[in-house]
């Protein structure tokens, strides 16, 4: 039997701490240092993805036409950048001019910076509207150091797209890929120009998907790193696809601060078909004032659940009002496409062509109703109608208790009064407070409606009133000026 003794231990002891201390390892050390390769060999490589798009990313520079002497706003190109990214108006600061110099000939001076990706051989670049806004001229780079001025064959803002063109042939052009395809968690890389340095590459995961920043527009987030500079440049997955178009952060700072945006490609190409064509974008519009349904406005009016674009109001003349929409509907499906939130139906209607016959689907007074509707078009700068201050009368105020539980007073309507506003019934409301204040209700409207019940006098409004729950939320339609609006009045305690 082999025997040892505490020397000897005590010494095997001593050189396993000292082979420790010293790094000295054995076969399960060696496994251990193979795990971090292994799992380095699974991280992403974008090198080749660089090789394939790299060539069809530009620069674009723009400059402006000034005077000698004379500023438009007095801040560098980054500051510039920053207030075009968030769609804030440049400061108004005067112009100057030196007396000396004012017979001088104007001068480009640099505006602004950007990038883009080439959309085909022909010379045809994609970018943000923001870039090339309010420029005199338009410069392209390529990567390998050529240059072209560029045409803006057009700009469209509501998307925050623009395709200019330059004069060449034979170029690299981007492959566009399938946003449907492209999942949160997926890696995608930018290639851009921020602050100016031409063909920097970031990388990222898309961090969410239909982000409701614009009317139009669900945009793509990530956490790729873009800063002034990047917009306009693609965002691309790993198949080598661009799937968006750089255009906005989320920052507090002017710098990146983890949450960038990106306009789905999808969107764009639609948008920059458009402009290649015709140089502008036409949506339709069918003239309502929409908002989300919440779950107290669902219960009131007897809808399944909470879903749909409900109608606060119906513009005089528009295509809603031609088609029988009224204000209090909850549109649910438009072309047969299910509504399921407000910001849905903007961009089916703005994505159909002017003058296309189409039909909605309301739900009204606990049924749903299919409408026939011929969409309009939106105009560049559409300005809303200007609301009416509503009839005059001498009638006297009357007011019953369930009334002034809304805190609301009404009278009924003169013949002329009717009249003036191609109405057949309703109540002037006299006196507003408390719980119809607070719902947005004011001195002069005309209620059309209550609780889902017509009302053509005070008698019938009192009437509606008495049958309405006092526990629940009452929906009135109102009309105000040149629009039948909708309310939900919750009744004081």
């Amino acid at each position: 039997m082999l025997r040892i003794d505490q020397k000897t231990l005590h010494g095997y002891a001593l050189a396993v701490a000292t082979a420790l201390t010293l790094g000295v390892s054995m076969a399960p050390v060696q496994s251990a240092v193979a795990q971090p390769a292994a799992a380095a060999r699974g991280l992403p490589d974008f090198t080749d993805l660089v090789d394939q798009v790299g060539p069809a990313v530009v620069n674009i520079r723009t400059t402006e036409r000034v005077t000698p002497g004379e500023t438009s706003t007095g801040m560098d190109e980054e500051m510039r950048e920053f207030f075009k990214r968030f769609g804030v108006p440049l400061p108004n600061i005067p112009k100057q001019q030196s007396p000396q110099r004012r017979n001088q000939q104007p001068e480009e001076q640099p505006r602004g910076v950007g990038s883009g990706f080439i959309l085909s051989g022909d010379g045809y670049v994609m970018t943000n509207a923001h870039v090339v806004e309010g420029a005199d001229e338009v410069i392209v780079t390529l990567t390998d150091k050529r240059e072209f001025k560029a045409k803006i064959i057009g700009a469209d803002k509501r998307s925050d797209v623009a395709v200019v063109k330059i004069d060449a042939t034979g170029l690299p052009a981007v492959k566009v890929g399938d946003v449907n395809r492209l999942k949160v968690g997926e890696w995608v890389i930018a290639i851009g120009s921020p602050f100016g340095l031409d063909n920097t590459v970031t990388a990222g995961i898309v961090s969410a998907k239909q982000r409701d920043t614009g009317d139009y527009l669900p945009l793509i987030q990530t956490d790729v790193a873009v800063n002034p500079g990047n917009s306009g440049g693609p965002l691309i997955n790993m198949r080598g696809e661009v799937v968006g178009i750089n255009s906005q952060i989320y920052s507090r700072s002017g710098g990146f601060m983890g949450i960038s945006f990106a306009i789905p490609i999808d969107e764009a190409i639609r948008v920059s078909d458009q402009l290649r064509v015709s140089g502008r974008v036409t949506r339709g519009r069918i003239g309502v004032q929409i908002e989300q349904v919440s779950k107290d406005v669902a219960e009131s009016l007897g809808l399944p659940k909470a879903q749909g674009a409900l109608v606060r109001g119906v513009e005089v003349g528009s295509p809603a009002e031609k088609a029988g929409v009224e204000a209090g509907d909850v549109i649910t499906k438009f072309d047969g496409k299910t509504v399921e939130k407000t910001v849905d139906l903007p961009r089916l209607v703005g994505n159909t062509k002017p003058g296309t016959k189409s039909s909605v689907t309301v739900f009204r007074r606990g049924q749903a109703r299919d409408l026939a509707i011929t969409i309009a078009e939106v105009e560049p700068d559409e300005k809303a109608a200007a609301a009416g201050k509503g009839g005059s009368g001498n009638a006297k105020p009357k007011a019953s208790a369930a009334a002034e539980q809304l805190g609301l007073m009404v009278s009924d309507l003169t013949d002329a009064q009717r009249k003036e506003l191609k109405i057949k019934g309703g109540v002037r409301v006299t006196e507003v407070a408390e719980a119809a204040a607070r719902a947005g209700l004011r001195e002069g409207d005309v209620i059309l409606s209550v609780a889902n019940t017509e009302v053509h006098s005070v008698k019938d409004f009192d009437a509606a009133l008495a049958k309405a729950d006092k526990n629940k939320p009452i929906n009135v339609l109102y009309r105000r000026g040149e629009w039948a609006q909708y309310a939900l009045i919750r009744p004081s305690r």
